[in-house]
């Protein structure tokens, strides 16, 4: 794509064709945020299908993307965008930057869109990858939140994905950011990896309660096509996940941290109070946002961009003067009223009643979801939200 030397068009510059749906009844999420993407690995993951390269895939020169970056940023100012009110550095592994890498990112942030008082500026982080004064220098640079990637906490399970962080070491990392400075800080769980029993789940609960932490993310696996592990389960090396497993796992999951200060917020993130993610709350709830880094995706004004993914033909590019976007989609009102539905709903305040459509009142019968005001899904629905989702959906399309 060429680059682009004009601002984005705003939504009202361009009519967007006729709505198939009500339009929301309240205004969507009016902060801005700004997404960081290092596509740097030290190895890959079995489960994983994200856009990362280890140093035997590509040339990993951290100043060579830092520049390519920093090149990125200054174009992306000239599109007339607000200042960040969110700042999210993800990956593959942002932390093997280092502290002061990341801090490089944010002064470029900071010197070109701009970040508000207040933003909250958070990083992930591989547990193996950080110590002490990795956290002393990420707060010196203005960070206020940390992810770690934890997983499990038993050596088979990281095994099976192929992780290469020990056990014990996310908790301590944990431990460490507290002691730090850290007043957020979240961690990271996967549940229904093959071979993984209840008893690992609980273990790894413990080991997650027993931190300062004010936020967990939970999610179940999904095999995706093209990875070690869809491979192995292919050829019969590791059983497939069940989604009854994966349904008494939730449960664990959700009752421990229920019971210890943890309210849901969103189906797979549990948060103690203040301690929602604001950055993942945008995405969820209609706000805009700029990504850049290999790969990256961005939405602004009703249009929604993808960087290309080659970390040599991203830096290449912007070298050249021009946005590295490969492709770019106007989001119409059909397709924005999906997603409303498909976020909304699996956040706990749910959506307003006016923006659905399809046949509510059988999963309100069925103890699935709560009808008012707003629709939210209930406890009960929240093992089945995805189903929901879909029926609601073909209900509005067979209308």
């Amino acid at each position: 794509m060429a680059a682009m030397t004009q601002p984005l068009r705003s939504s009202t510059d361009t009519p967007l064709a006729e709505p198939s749906a009500p339009e929301p009844e309240a205004p969507k999420h009016d902060a801005f945020g700004v997404y960081i993407h290092v596509p740097f690995c030290a190895s890959r993951c079995g489960y994983c299908d994200f856009n990362t390269y280890t140093p035997t895939e590509v040339d990993t020169s951290h100043a060579t993307y830092l520049d390519a970056l920093e090149k990125e940023l200054e174009l992306a100012a000239t599109q007339k965008l607000p200042k960040a009110d969110t700042v999210f550095i993800g990956g593959g592994t942002p932390s093997l930057l280092g502290a002061d890498g990341l801090g490089r990112i944010l002064t470029a942030i900071k010197n070109t869109i701009g970040i508000n008082p207040n933003a909250e500026i958070t990083t992930e982080s591989n547990p193996e990858s950080t110590s002490p004064e990795y956290f002393e220098g990420l707060l010196r640079h203005g960070f206020t939140r940390v992810s770690l990637g934890m997983q499990s906490a038993s050596t088979p399970v990281l095994r099976v994905l192929d992780r290469r962080h020990t056990p014990g070491r996310a908790t301590q990392a944990a431990r460490e950011a507290h002691a730090a400075g850290f007043a957020h800080i979240n961690l990271d769980m996967i549940y229904g990896t093959p071979t993984e029993t209840d008893d690992d789940v609980r273990a790894t609960l413990d080991a997650v309660l027993d931190t300062p932490v004010d936020h967990v993310s939970a999610y179940s696996l999904i095999v995706e096509d093209g990875t070690a592990m869809a491979r192995k389960i292919r050829r019969g090396e590791l059983p497939e996940p069940d989604e009854d497993t994966y349904a008494t796992r939730y449960e664990l999951i959700a009752d421990a941290l229920e019971k210890n200060g943890f309210d849901w917020y969103e189906v797979s993130n549990w948060a103690k109070p203040g301690g929602e993610c604001r950055h993942n709350l945008l995405y969820w709830t209609g706000g805009n946002w700029w990504g850049a880094g290999p790969g990256a995706h961005s939405t602004i004004n009703h249009t929604r961009f993808r960087n290309v993914k080659r970390p040599e033909r991203y830096a290449a590019m912007l070298a050249g003067g021009t946005l590295p976007i490969a492709e770019t989609e106007e989001l119409t009102a059909d397709i924005l009223h999906f997603e409303d539905i498909m976020l909304g709903l699996r956040l706990k305040q749910g959506v307003p009643s006016g923006w659905v459509n399809g046949d509510v009142d059988k999963h309100v019968r069925n103890g699935l979801l709560a009808k008012g005001e707003r629709i939210a899904v209930t406890d009960k629905g929240r093992l089945l939200i995805d189903g929901i989702i879909t029926d609601l959906l073909a209900s509005e399309d067979a209308e």
